[in-house]
């Protein structure tokens, strides 16, 4: 078999007929096979089934207006890209409403993050169904594969973790054939499911994860992120007026950008790739034939200054009832209880009597983790925050980027500086 490659599309690039069609193109116009191709849900698609989720456990009086708008969505593309042909294309996005409607009817799961992931998926197997049947229209040979039999992970749903050794089985019966036979895959992004075949998923925005796993457990020679965004930039382009595309970057540095938040590609996508040394490049979907920018082994050298901005932050101040110092085995009760709930500390700090942790504004956990923590400590929780972290930044662009914001709390640690901000919003 030649060298494998893997494309991946995010909701922006098939959000409509359109971006379809323009997908379409990409892959018509590589001759490369074999190739996997890795779908999101179209649009804000997963937004939509994240409030058809609230609404069925707090108002399900909202559900049939949400589902018939979820289905009017899908149908119009459909019938946009394929017309007097989509007769097969409906019967499939039938069956999936059949099935969404099935678990709807039913009460709420107790588990909220288990009942979130048997909803959620079927924004990704819609959008492959879509894109599937157009591509055959389009006479671009394929098959369309459900990542819930080859993403093999536990049963932590939401964040579900990869069972390697089952995925590589999977990926060797299910996916290699598939290539030897037809030349492409096409399978969906962010989903996955237990050995007990429950749906999972791998954490928001974790196609790209996708894409990662089934590159390493491929031996792919590389893998392809299409964005809405010229490449890796220096900087949020909505936010800042001066940003610039960053031609090549190492993993490290890719791994620090998202640890720290940089929305451009998920947290957990580069390890996979560093392990076995497979490039990724990030290029725009409206412009393919620009570069973009690549991820590779290579160092990166004389880097600009780079800024992440995490928006919805929150600032934990824990101290202890009694008024002791903030000891070791306090700071062990309280990161088993982040652990436990899965909640991501974006940046901490330690004093005598208090312990301060910035994390992402998660409603329901902070107020589990309140809960638990409320009995042995006074918890305040400060909202609106911004966490900006800046790095490979000399002194006079920190100036100019702080100017006019209300700082709460600044860190440095060798070339990264970050710091609280009161959002502007």
């Amino acid at each position: 078999m030649h060298p494998i490659e893997i494309y991946k599309f995010g909701g922006a690039s098939v959000k409509d007929a359109t971006a379809i069609r323009n997908a379409a193109q990409i892959l018509k116009s590589t001759s490369q096979r074999p190739l996997v191709v890795v779908i999101s849900a179209m649009g804000k698609t997963t937004n939509a089934l994240e409030e058809l989720i609230r609404a069925h456990y707090n108002d399900p009086t909202l559900i049939s207006g949400l589902v018939s708008k979820l289905k009017a969505y899908h149908e119009e593309v459909a019938f946009e890209l394929l017309a007097d042909e989509a007769t097969g294309l409906m019967a499939d996005l039938h069956d999936l409403w059949v099935e969404l409607n099935w678990i709807l009817e039913e009460e709420p799961h107790p588990n909220y993050n288990y009942h979130y992931d048997q909803i959620i998926v079927f924004g990704e197997l819609a959008s492959t169904k879509i894109v599937s049947a157009y591509l055959a229209k389009e006479g671009i040979t394929h098959q369309w594969l459900d990542a819930r039999g080859i993403i093999k992970t536990d049963g932590e749903f939401r964040e579900a973790r990869i069972l390697w050794d089952l995925t590589q089985s999977a990926v060797d019966t299910i996916v290699r054939p598939s290539l030897d036979q037809s030349g492409m895959a096409v399978t969906q992004g962010f989903i996955g499911s237990t050995v007990y075949n429950e749906s999972t998923t791998l954490g928001r925005e974790g196609s790209d994860y996708t894409a990662a796993v089934l590159a390493y457990a491929l031996d792919a020679e590389s893998v392809t992120i299409w964005k809405d965004v010229p490449g890796i930039m220096t900087g949020d382009p909505k936010r800042f007026d001066k940003v610039a595309r960053l031609e090549e970057i190492s993993y490290q540095e890719a791994i620090e950008m998202t640890y720290y938040g940089a929305k451009v590609i998920h947290p957990k996508t580069i390890k996979p790739l560093q392990n076995k040394n497979i490039p990724m490049y990030v290029r725009p979907f409206d412009n393919p034939s620009l570069h973009g920018t690549k991820i590779s082994a290579a160092e990166s050298d004389f880097l600009p200054p780079i800024v992440v901005v995490e928006s919805d932050q929150v600032l934990l101040e824990i101290a202890t009832r009694d008024f002791s110092f903030v000891a070791e085995e306090h700071l062990s009760e309280i990161f088993t209880r982040v652990a436990a709930l899965r909640i991501k500390v974006n940046s901490m700090r330690n004093t005598a009597l208090s312990f301060m942790l910035c994390v992402r504004n998660e409603k329901d956990k902070l107020e589990k983790l309140k809960q638990e923590l409320t009995a042995r400590y006074h918890i305040s929780i400060r909202e609106g925050l911004e966490l900006i972290t800046v790095r490979h930044a000399n002194q006079k662009f920190l100036d100019q980027l702080e100017k006019g914001k209300d700082i709460i709390l600044e860190e440095r640690f060798g070339d990264t500086d970050q710091f609280i901000v009161k959002s502007e919003k």
